[in-house]
């Protein structure tokens, strides 16, 4: 099931995916579950947004794939990295995204992203999939430069539209440890992996997450990126396409 948020007219709704329809939710899926209005629109009609803010927290795990963290010329860690970006770096499928002005250097990263359905907290790997509401996609940007220079990555990975997620939530993805990642930058491809490449799996990342925090339901966590990564410009055109889920399409500015 895709579950989506949009906008019609004014305050955004969420809706369930069903080819080019989109069945209006009564109310918040997180918890008032999944039962539709009997309203209907077409998606070519709807602008969808961010399919959720989260109320917490986004988690990004970094250096999870070998490749990448060489071709950046880093060691593969022991344990998971994990930082945070804040609510206020998410924007939707389709959104512009302002380029901080304190970076010349902004990277796109094409992830897998999982979105939490409920609380919880010490999270075994073999139970990680009883806590998952759905995945999709995210573009993990981060400011180079400002990632080289400062001790912390809040800056690098945290500015004002570094998270855009979309284009909704997919609540049965048949196998999570093995689905395509392909990023396009102006109809380029520039990444071609799979989470298949992955050191850790998706449970084991739910579990490291859930034993450093409490996650709450609509908490995202981003699973890393394959290698391939580059730099975006004012203009470029970014498409990431996660198997089994669709494509996360985000524009540049300055």
């Amino acid at each position: 099931m895709r579950i989506a948020r949009f906008v019609v007219d004014s305050d955004p709704m969420y809706g369930v995916v069903d080819g080019n329809d989109i069945h209006v939710l009564a109310g918040d899926p997180f918890f008032q579950g999944i039962k539709t209005t009997g309203a209907t629109h077409q998606l070519d009609d709807v602008r969808l947004v961010a399919p959720i803010i989260p109320r917490s927290k986004v988690i990004g795990f970094g250096r999870t794939y070998g490749e990448h963290a060489n071709e950046l010329g880093n060691e593969i860690p022991s344990e998971p990295l994990m930082f945070l970006k804040p609510n206020t770096s998410v924007v939707g499928h389709g959104d512009p995204v302002t380029l901080p002005s304190f970076s010349e250097e902004v990277s796109f990263e094409g992830e897998l992203a999982l979105v939490i359905g409920r609380i919880c907290k010490d999270v075994p790997a073999e139970k990680a999939a009883d806590v998952i509401f759905g995945y999709t996609v995210a573009n993990d940007l981060t400011a180079r430069d400002a990632q080289r220079t400062d001790p912390q990555w809040a800056r690098a990975k945290g500015f004002d539209g570094a998270c855009p997620l979309g284009p909704w939530i997919e609540t049965q993805l048949e196998n999570p440890d093995d689905v395509g990642i392909v990023s396009r930058v102006n109809g380029e491809v520039r990444q071609d992996g799979s989470t298949s490449e992955m050191i850790w799996s998706v449970n084991d990342l739910v579990a490291r997450a859930s034993e450093a925090f409490t996650l709450l339901p609509g908490d995202v966590i981003l699973t890393g990126t394959p290698a391939g990564v580059g730099l975006v410009n004012e203009g470029d055109n970014v498409e990431i396409e996660v198997e089994g889920i669709g494509t996360l399409r985000s524009v540049f500015r300055r």
